[in-house]
């Protein structure tokens, strides 16, 4: 998974496990609203993550409080992004002098759902690089990825039509012209990165 990452891109994996949401900072723990024991626990692990890719950048022991619109908060000079789906968790980090947004995602490596599909699909998207099979689960994956990347730059909320995936070109525009890197992954999980240069887009 690291491979899919440009260097100035730190990102890392961990299976979901009993107890992850120990991991969880007090300040964490108080600005995370769920009660439910899965979501907390999703939540310690993708921070366990982030807290040791901002070590490595000689960043420790800083809090990657919730904001109330669901985002994490990151220390000063830091971009970065969380995810999970029910058996693993994903974190994402950078400098932002080099990278001015991330979005992370992960999914299943299973078929999307035809129904999920329609709602997620348009005609300019292309995915004919890319294995059939996966190909709807690669490119929920990715809008979801931009998303999570783009709204902290433009705090406009974009649905899945407002976002054109070109996965054979590796990256996508919004329909506020943002243009955004992606980079992905399918084993063992589906993995895609979100990514804005600094002074791109």
């Amino acid at each position: 998974m690291a491979a899919i990452a440009p260097g100035s891109v730190r990102i890392g994996c961990r299976v979901i496990r009993d107890a992850d949401e120990a991991h969880l900072l007090p300040e964490e723990a108080r600005s995370i609203p769920a009660r439910q024991q899965a979501m907390r626990r999703a939540s310690g692990a993708a921070r366990w993550i982030a807290h040791g890719l901002l070590a490595e950048l000689g960043i420790n022991d800083v809090a990657i409080l919730r904001a109330p619109s669901g985002a994490p908060v990151w220390p000063d000079g830091m971009t970065g992004s969380l995810a999970h789906d029910d058996e693993m968790a994903v974190a994402a980090v950078a400098p932002v002098d080099r990278i001015a947004s991330l979005g992370i995602d992960v999914e299943p490596a299973q078929p999307l759902p035809d129904d999920i599909l329609a709602l997620v699909a348009i005609p300019a998207d292309r995915t004919d690089a890319v294995d059939r099979q996966l190909a709807g689960r690669i490119l929920f994956s990715a809008k979801e990825a931009v998303y999570k990347a783009v709204y902290p730059l433009d705090r406009e909320v974009l649905g899945y039509e407002d976002i054109t995936v070109d996965l054979d070109a590796g990256h996508a525009t919004t329909k506020t012209g943002r243009r955004v890197s992606l980079a992905y992954c399918t084993g063992p999980r589906v993995v895609v990165l979100a990514f804005v240069e600094r002074g791109a887009g």
